[in-house]
């Protein structure tokens, strides 16, 4: 069946394709997409906003991405940050350039993925834009979201002797970049070859369709439990403490015997000759949390939430940032991820 072009289309009835099958749920949610800005009301509470810009050929690979995890990951990689900031995300605006190789169709396979996130974390895509781009697609999140003031959870916030915590294991993502990468390359000299991705599912899925953790903000706030500090590890684990770190004005002691990593991760990177460490560290796009808690919060954190990792603790900034090895060694902290 022949694609219907985008240009045959049009602007505003693209649009109007595009959001036909979008309903507004939050009660926040004033005016959606259709006129020059949406409306949102909180009331009393605060409004954060972030922007997260994602490139082809810098974030994504559309040889082995299909746009409806592309279309999901996006959002997830919005609201992420909302989430970092014990915010509730309420509202999505997506801005889109797309270059002639795309179609119609194409649009709907990555809105399907879009609407799948909304539904999936409660959000309301109430605009956006689109222009022409002259390689590729470029898609920009926009994500709204509300918190109480004295809810928000600033990077800034972390003490001495904080606990420093962790929402799941890492590496798993950059281990599916690894084979996706790998099985590129040997499809581009064998291109009758098929990919060789049986067994991987995990750490495939954690980096096509990775999960924002709201559960441990939900989690979080059932036991009145509030972080000092927070930020989402999307980065990598090293520059992102490292970020955490200077905002709070302290050094860290993480132990690497503490890191949590997957089997399948170290599977992966058994085969390809990678240290599983090195990735869980600098591999970034794994979209946990971390976070910090005082110290005297450790018995309710162990009896609560036993999935949350604690794996180091802020100290003073003199003391520097610090890998502590199985030995008691010292290691420098260095960030190496994505910059």
């Amino acid at each position: 069946m022949a694609k219907t072009t985008i240009e045959t289309v049009g602007e505003f009835n693209l649009i109007e394709h595009l959001s036909k099958t979008i309903e507004c749920t939050q009660p926040s949610t004033v005016k959606g997409i259709g006129d020059d800005a949406a409306v949102v009301h909180y009331g009393q509470a605060e409004t954060l906003v972030s922007t997260e810009l994602l490139l082809e050929g810098i974030h994504f690979d559309l040889t082995y991405t299909p746009l409806k995890h592309l279309g999901y990951k996006a959002v997830v990689a919005g609201i992420s940050d909302l989430y970092a900031m014990n915010a509730t995300p309420r509202q999505i605006l997506l801005a889109i350039g797309l270059s002639q190789r795309f179609h119609v169709e194409d649009l709907d396979e990555l809105y399907a993925g879009v609407r799948t996130a909304c539904a999936r974390y409660g959000l309301d895509l109430v605009g956006g834009d689109t222009a022409p781009s002259m390689t590729g697609i470029t898609i920009g999140i926009t994500a709204i979201g509300e918190a109480p003031k004295d809810k928000i959870v600033y990077r800034s916030g972390g003490k001495k002797t904080d606990l420093l915590c962790l929402t799941g294991n890492l590496g798993a993502a950059y281990m599916g970049l690894q084979l996706l990468e790998r099985e590129k390359r040997v499809f581009d000299g064998q291109p009758d070859k098929q990919p060789r991705l049986e067994g991987y599912e995990y750490i495939l899925e954690r980096y096509l369709k990775p999960e924002a953790r709201k559960d441990i903000i939900d989690s979080l706030a059932a036991i009145d439990l509030k972080p000092t500090a927070m930020i989402d590890v999307s980065d990598g684990l090293a520059s992102d403490t490292l970020h955490l770190c200077r905002q709070s004005q302290c050094g860290v002691c993480i132990y690497l015997e503490r890191l949590p990593i997957a089997a399948e991760t170290f599977r992966m990177a058994d085969e390809i000759h990678i240290d599983a460490v090195t990735a869980a560290l600098n591999g970034g796009d794994d979209y946990e949390l971390l976070f910090t808690v005082p110290i005297d919060a450790y018995d309710t954190l162990r009896k609560e939430l036993p999935q949350i990792d604690i794996i180091g603790h802020l100290c003073d900034a003199a003391e520097g940032a610090c890998l502590i090895t199985p030995d008691n060694q010292a290691i420098a902290l260095r960030a190496q991820g994505w910059k």
